[in-house]
């Protein structure tokens, strides 16, 4: 099973990179004047305007000395569950109970972030990343380093941590798309399950942001197929319509996960492939 998720992987990976090599071929010709590396960081980047996707990470550089704040929430209810009179009534899961994530990223130095991430299941994951290439001067890629720490209870127990590369190619201003390779040690513990053969994980995060013609409308996209090690329930999967106005941004997203760390996503979903749930993201950059 594991060998056929990676080859199917392995093939969504190849006709990812296909797609941005024809698209950035076709504009080749007037190069878009917010190239990665033509411009200051605290500028819009259209292509990608946030740090995340869903839940995955994007390579948008942050500026030294600046802020940015995260709201995650995503409601427990599964959409399927009963009949369109019962979701009707439940306004469509609103009226459900919820996982609330905040996070708060701040730039050490220009392309270097630290943060903290806690939900309201009292998960904390601290992290770091840094971005090691930038699209951009023959470069075809952007390239970030990512490592996170977490912990259960208020990172009192159940520890953790998650190591991994975010490869992105920017399609000038209409989006970019994104390949993920992380592991995750100690997955199963992070579950609060029994250690299994295979306590940890490693997995490929794939996904995308498109831009909705010359707007701040994106439509966004991830998968997060767990390739080797510990992997119960369904693999992570997010669709989601996002809107940008200025240092503010709103999604609202549907997943079969209520995943927000590194270790959630590695647990998977709790339900079956059939199972999705609806939820939302606020960001806001300070810079």
């Amino acid at each position: 099973m594991g060998r056929r998720k990676a080859v199917w992987g392995a093939r969504v990976i190849l006709a990812l990179f296909v797609f941005s090599g024809s698209a950035a071929a076709q504009e080749t010709q007037a190069p878009p004047p917010d190239q990665p590396t033509q411009v200051s960081d605290r500028a819009v980047n259209v292509s990608q305007p946030d740090f995340t996707l869903v839940s995955l990470p994007t390579t948008l550089r942050m500026p030294r000395n600046k802020w940015y704040f995260r709201v995650t929430h995503r409601f427990t209810r599964p959409l399927g569950e009963g009949n369109f009179d019962d979701l009707l009534a439940d306004f469509f899961g609103f009226d459900s109970a919820a996982i609330v994530g905040l996070e708060l990223r701040y730039g050490i130095w220009d392309g270097v972030q630290i943060g903290i991430h806690r939900t309201s299941n009292r998960t904390i994951q601290f992290f770091g990343q840094g971005n090691v290439l930038r699209q951009g001067d023959g470069f075809p890629l952007g390239i970030d380093a990512v490592a996170t720490a977490e912990g259960l209870d208020n990172f009192s127990e159940n520890y953790g941590a998650a190591f991994g590369a975010i490869v992105s190619r920017e399609l000038n201003r209409r989006g970019a798309v994104y390949v993920e390779p992380i592991f995750v040690v100690n997955a199963a513990e992070l579950a609060r399950e029994p250690l299994p053969l295979d306590d940890h994980t490693f997995m490929i995060g794939l996904g995308a942001r498109v831009r909705l013609w010359s707007t701040g409308w994106y439509v966004v996209g991830e998968w997060a197929p767990r390739v080797a090690g510990y992997d119960p329930g369904t693999d992570h999967g997010s669709l989601a319509i996002e809107g940008r106005a200025g240092g503010h941004s709103f999604q609202i997203n549907f997943s079969t996960s209520f995943a927000t760390t590194y270790g959630q996503l590695a647990r998977g979903g709790f339900g079956g492939s059939d199972d999705w749930y609806i939820g939302f993201n606020i960001t806001r950059k300070f810079f």
